[in-house]
């Protein structure tokens, strides 16, 4: 499965790709039947998408001959006394529930024209009114005289919630692979044999450190090949990825052809350049251990208290509640304060702080506070081995038993 889940994912992703690009690429004619008068000249013919404009013809003819041409749908503007109520008989008709995206472009047209009509009944100018736009843009900047922007926060909130994310998924991963290997040893009762050779402890710290080894190998493993299929993918069948689009992405587009973004986005590639790389990697790589190897032996304690799968979900709850906190902990204050109480606070708490931390760096953490915060989380890594061992000790050994909170209470007392 190392090697042939990157060829899976690539598989799905390319078939996604593939499927995108073929609605994407879907030619849809809609009909105009516009009484009123007001909007029918709006309507511009794109790539994949032509108006046609019906005139003289009944709503009923004009339903028969979309029938009959077998178009994608009629859009519809009765006549009215009255411009302003317009917005009120507009419909579309169609064979087919139509996309968000088709009847959003729709709205957003009929919206600015009508908008516009109103505007010069009223007798607005509407050239001044464009005139009279005014677009601010605060240039920000740190004392010591480094720019910043808005998209640098977004930026720096990326690298962190994509270090913090790669950390939970591990963890949720590879924690229930040593959990799992535990209970598969204790059911097979081979656990018998290898616990009178070797120490609890070192039974157990040697399956978490292999276990994390071998995930950390496969996780390469996914990367290199990943890329690899997806540069063969690329060159040789000739699906373009950037064909899977959304209608933000197309926005998104479209924004980068104004000169104020693409300066933004300047700025933001310098953002790029400043962030603290080396201290990202660095903490990274000390976060991610720390904060494995400390869920890995709860993940280990868990396994020996049971006898099968079934069992482990009384406990996983306590071990994933503070994961899932972690993650919205940092969605929702990082980025708003990264150095306020809250997000402060959290990035020390150990069963936290591997994924609150990490989301913070970006935005700059003291040293001291990175050292102090990783200090505590391989202390607590310490103690959670300590008592883990006891659990595993005892826990190893016992069958047919369904284990109790209270009943690991004694297991940990017992010397």
């Amino acid at each position: 499965m190392t090697f042939v889940s990157p060829l899976i994912m690539v598989a799905l992703i390319a078939v996604v790709a593939y499927l995108s690009q073929l609605n994407n690429d879907k030619e849809r004619t809609i009909a105009i039947l516009d009484e009123s008068g007001l909007v029918s000249n709006i309507f511009e013919n794109t790539e994949h998408t032509t108006y046609k404009i019906l005139n003289g013809v009944s709503l009923e003819s004009a339903k028969d001959v979309v029938k009959t041409e077998e178009d994608f749908g009629l859009l519809y503007i009765s006549a009215s006394a009255d411009s302003t109520k317009v917005v009120d008989r507009v419909r579309f008709f169609s064979d087919e529930s139509p996309s968000l995206s088709i009847i959003s472009d729709l709205e957003r047209k009929i919206e600015k024209k009508l908008s516009d009509t109103k505007l010069q009944l009223d007798g607005v100018d509407l050239e001044k009114i464009e005139a009279s736009k005014s677009s601010v843009n605060i240039a920000q900047e740190t004392f010591s005289g480094e720019k910043t922007s808005k998209l640098d926060s977004y930026l720096k909130l990326g690298f962190g919630g994509a270090a913090g994310y790669m950390l939970f998924m591990f963890i949720i991963i590879y924690g229930n692979m040593i959990m799992r290997s535990v209970i598969e040893e204790k059911t097979s009762r081979i656990i018998e044999v290898i616990i009178s050779s070797v120490k609890p402890i070192q039974l157990m710290m040697g399956k978490i450190i292999g276990t994390s080894l071998a995930g950390i190998t496969q996780f390469a493993i996914w990367l290199v090949l990943g890329g690899v299929l997806v540069f063969v993918l690329t060159a040789i069948f000739g699906i373009s990825l950037s064909e899977l689009q959304m209608p933000q992405q197309q926005m998104m587009q479209d924004a980068m052809a104004d000169p104020s973004v693409a300066n933004e986005v300047q700025v933001a590639v310098q953002s790029f350049f400043n962030l603290p790389l080396a201290n990202l990697a660095i903490a990274f790589m000390l976060f991610f251990v720390g904060g494995f190897l400390l869920y890995s032996s709860l993940y280990a304690a868990v396994g020996a208290a049971v006898d099968n799968e079934t069992d482990t979900q009384q406990f996983m709850m306590p071990i994933i509640m503070p994961l899932i906190l972690a993650v919205y902990v940092g969605i929702f204050t990082v980025i708003e304060d990264p150095h306020g109480t809250v997000s402060t606070i959290f990035s020390f708490i150990p069963l936290t702080s591997p994924v609150v931390m990490l989301m913070r760096i970006p935005f700059g953490v003291p040293i001291w506070q990175q050292i102090l915060s990783l200090v505590i989380l391989l202390g607590t890594f310490a103690f959670t081995v300590w008592f883990a061992a006891k659990i595993y000790r005892v826990g190893i050994l016992m069958y047919g038993k369904k284990p109790s909170y209270k009943e690991i209470y004694k297991w940990i007392r017992y010397s």
